[in-house]
């Protein structure tokens, strides 16, 4: 039970810290859409992972998810594939800085 609840925990943390991630760096590239698209692009981006993850595995999944999210982020955003590669891009390597620098949920603080 604890470790479901330390789960759930550490996927709400990292969906609240992906979703602001997105949000700013769409506003940085000019996006009108909210925070509420961010955290739809947020949660689509963990579910096509965690779906591909699971049929396909390894970094295989990280590509074909990775592309899917591009259809998602032209979806959520009406944005071409350029601009799509390019935030994801930079959501990307924010994110990985960002998980760096935080200490993680499980871990000692």
């Amino acid at each position: 039970m604890a470790s479901s609840v330390g789960i759930l925990l550490s996927f709400i943390i990292a969906l609240i810290i992906s979703t602001v991630i997105i949000y700013v760096i769409t506003k940085f590239f000019g996006e009108k859409e909210g925070i509420v698209t961010a955290l739809i692009a947020a949660l689509v981006g963990s579910a096509i992972y965690t779906i591909v993850y699971y049929f396909v595995g390894g970094l295989l999944a990280a590509l074909i998810a990775g592309i899917v999210w591009l259809f998602a982020l032209q979806f959520l955003y009406s944005i071409g594939w350029i601009k799509s590669l390019v935030i994801a891009a930079i959501v990307w390597i924010v994110a990985t800085v960002v998980g760096w620098v935080l200490p993680t949920v499980g871990g000692p603080v």
